[in-house]
């Protein structure tokens, strides 16, 4: 990009002074070529011993049936649905950051898009465990795709919105597989030319012969937007047919027509959340502040903002629908929500997901690190209450009341779930180890046109007008922990 198209007032998407092609390379591969640090060490622990928890009780689940949970013929989904719907609308968010951004041309994903990718790839994995496990009979898990089998007549019934899931999730999945991978290819091979021995090997298997020629970039590059045009209505359906398991049934306060678009926002809402949880902690831990800066957390906390207040919309919306409707059981079911048994999940809910978010409206809260790490984690403890409240509330109290019951989660549910996390971050964490947590040929491409060191360049340069230098080094300095006062007196001086 030449001089002329970049304005100062844009903030720089890479800082730090004199970053060189080489530098990007190194800073990034330090957790991949080095020994894991003690603060890896003591995740990892803590990771590992939550995939074990999750280890036993799935056993235990497989070994004695889902009796082992709380369930009861009033409540038939609970735990296992909730933490599933929790699960899949985690992994939205990165399929809309590496697809959607990328079409938009928006370039702060580029710092971003590998982690947020990875972990949808690994929430998805976790959501699949609670549909195999719900079943019942894990081992006849097959019979949900249309495949031949020896009874000749029996398919699938492809009315049901379950098998919809399953093809959703499943497409889901493979398509961000796929585009997770193939965005790798280029720094693994990165690694396996820097690499050594068996390393060297086994990444010159998982390259797949990448040569970094003109012709390999251009198939990439096609490769890329093609995936990318594919993954984007994913972002959509996905979250649409999950909402469709509710929408399509006649139970009060399942059955409306809000749920496909409402499901959706909450998914982009909780999904950027873990993005925000996951990336800050990166940013300290493998020394990232240069790549991943303020503007990136500013642009995720707003993102939040956004999708928070149209979920908070969405819970206003059914309260009025439930009134409008007429119907004494629609209405009851969410004046059961508000006041019932388990009112205190539906409060929980909506002061995790509606008032917090709207926090963000300050910039001073939008550029804190810490309290943006906190609220991103509150507001995931607020998007599984509302999947917890919208199953289990729906379903406690039905038109008998002779047979309405209370659900109580046993060790096992609470284990699955947190074991869930465990293994979630079990995955993670190993993806942090063995490849790298950014992408790096896509950074590389920020250094000529939106780092700071170019910025700084052009003001030496004396490209932009006085006033619009003064705003640029107010931003710094007023945002930016990676800036330091001598990068600022460094542009007041040359500027002079």
């Amino acid at each position: 990009m030449s001089s002329h198209n970049e304005s100062i007032l844009r903030e720089p998407l890479v800082t730090g002074k004199d970053i060189t092609y080489a530098q990007v390379t190194n800073d990034i591969l330090v957790p991949v070529e080095n020994k894991p640090n003690k603060a890896w060490w003591i995740g990892f622990t803590l990771a590992s011993l939550g995939a074990l928890l999750w280890v036993v009780c799935v056993g235990y689940t497989f070994w004695t049936g889902i009796g082992a949970w709380g369930l009861n013929k009033t409540v038939g989904w609970a735990w296992d649905i909730t933490d599933f719907v929790w699960w899949v609308g985690i992994g939205h968010a990165g399929t809309l950051i590496s697809a959607v951004l990328l079409l938009f041309r928006q370039n702060w994903r580029n710092s971003i898009n590998r982690a947020a990718e990875a972990m949808t790839i690994f929430a998805v994995i976790c959501a699949a465990t609670y549909v195999v496990a719900h079943m019942g009979r894990p081992w006849l898990a097959y019979w949900i795709f249309p495949l031949p089998n020896q009874y000749g007549s029996l398919w699938v019934n492809f009315n049901s919105p379950l098998v919809w899931d399953a093809f959703a999730i499943s497409t889901y999945f493979t398509v961000s597989l796929v585009f997770w991978y193939c965005g790798l290819l280029p720094d693994i091979a990165t690694v396996r030319d820097r690499a050594t021995g068996l390393r060297k090997r086994i990444y010159s298997i998982l390259s797949f012969g990448w040569t970094g020629s003109v012709k390999t970039w251009q198939r990439f590059e096609i490769v890329s937007l093609i995936l990318a045009g594919i993954s984007t209505p994913l972002v959509l359906s996905v979250h649409t047919i999950v909402s469709m398991d509710f929408a399509t049934s006649v139970i009060p306060g399942w059955h409306t027509t809000i749920f496909p678009p409402y499901f959706v926002a909450g998914a982009i809402f909780s999904g950027f959340a873990m993005v925000q949880t996951l990336l800050l902690v990166m940013r300290k831990v493998l020394n990232f502040k240069n790549y991943i800066t303020m503007f990136h957390i500013e642009s995720m906390n707003k993102i939040i903002l956004v999708t928070g207040s149209i979920v908070g919309i969405a819970y206003l919306t059914e309260l009025f629908i439930a009134w409008y409707s007429g119907s004494e059981y629609e209405l009851y079911a969410f004046t059961n929500r508000i006041g019932g048994p388990y009112a205190w999940a539906y409060w929980a809910m909506m002061t995790c997901n509606v008032i917090s978010p709207q926090l963000f409206w300050f910039k001073k809260i939008r550029t804190s690190i810490p309290v943006s790490w906190v609220l991103s984690i509150v507001v995931n403890i607020g998007m599984w209450f509302e999947r917890f409240v919208i199953i289990v509330t729906s379903l406690h109290r039905d038109y008998l009341p002779s047979s309405w019951a209370m659900f109580y989660p046993t060790w096992v549910d609470v284990g699955i779930f947190v074991g869930s996390i465990g293994l979630f971050f079990t995955l993670f964490l190993l993806f942090l180890r063995f490849l790298p947590g950014i992408a790096i040929a896509e950074v590389k491409l920020l250094l000529k046109s939106s780092s700071l060191q170019h910025k700084t360049k052009l003001v030496q340069a004396g490209h932009f007008p006085p006033e619009q230098v003064e705003h640029f080094k107010h931003a710094l300095s007023s945002k930016y922990d990676s800036v330091t006062e001598e990068d600022i007196k460094e542009l007041e001086i040359k500027q002079q």
